[in-house]
């Protein structure tokens, strides 16, 4: 069994999207482990998104990331991180595919709804940012 991190991101947390992004997350199989509702501020919103600070869109993504709560979750399954990745579709909803989280309700690059991890290693760093163990469940699976 795999994990990954799932984020709703604050735009579609005030849309009210949560339950019909989880949804199709559940219905590829994917099982909730741990989730919650949280908010970043701009400083936790910069240690994120690190690894990205020398990239023109760190500010504004941090920005962004900082304005409202987002949904962040453990997701549990067979070959959970590329499940995600192809659930969410591409970063630019533009470019994604019919039927991604993304193309359905991404706005922008920024504003696509979803950020979801990228490998193993990336994933384990992104859970233990907002989880610690003992509030991770088992799938049972």
């Amino acid at each position: 069994m795999e994990r990954t991190l799932s984020i709703i991101k604050p735009e579609a947390v005030a849309r009210g999207l949560i339950g019909d992004i989880v949804s199709r997350f559940e219905h590829a199989g994917l099982k909730v482990v741990a989730a919650r509702l949280t908010r970043l501020d701009k400083q936790r919103a910069e240690a994120f998104y690190e690894v990205h600070r020398e990239r023109p869109f760190f500010n504004s993504l941090t920005d962004y990331m900082s304005t409202g709560p987002i949904f962040v979750s453990v997701l549990e399954g067979d070959g959970a991180i590329a499940r995600n990745r192809e659930i969410m579709g591409a970063t630019d909803p533009a470019k994604a595919e019919a039927g991604t989280i993304r193309k359905d309700w991404g706005t922008n690059v920024e504003a696509n709804a979803v950020h979801g991890s990228d490998a193993s290693e990336t994933a384990a760093a992104e859970i233990a940012f907002f989880f610690n163990a003992d509030e991770i469940q088992s799938s049972g699976s």
